[in-house]
């Protein structure tokens, strides 16, 4: 019996038990939950690293997004809040699209 002390998605236990196999769980304190949302985060982004098309790839990313979107929650924002502050920090400061390398800065 494979031992997995992970966050699992809401749906899992569901889906286990539909396979005929059964599964121990339990409900997280605050603490707990947020110290395991951002592993689950390192997990994800693991894994992103670790594919090899851009069908896994954006598979994870997925991933990625809906923890970021919880971990939003136990910083006390909502996804829309996150959303924001990410629209006005790039209204500010830019995206990424235009490819931009910086090499190094010189004093003038």
């Amino acid at each position: 019996m494979p031992t997995h002390n992970k966050l699992i998605r809401n749906l899992i236990p569901s889906i286990i038990a539909s396979t005929g196999k059964s599964s121990t769980t339990r409900i997280l304190n605050e603490a707990e939950y947020a110290a395991e949302l951002r592993a689950k985060l390192r997990e994800e982004a693991d894994e992103y690293f670790a594919t090899s098309s851009d069908a896994d790839a954006l598979e994870e990313l997925a991933d990625m997004i809906e923890v970021i979107r919880a971990l939003a929650v136990t910083h006390g924002a909502d996804p829309d809040t996150l959303e924001q502050i990410r629209a006005e920090k790039a209204a500010k400061r830019g995206g990424f699209d235009e490819r931009i390398y910086l090499i190094d800065v010189h004093e003038s």
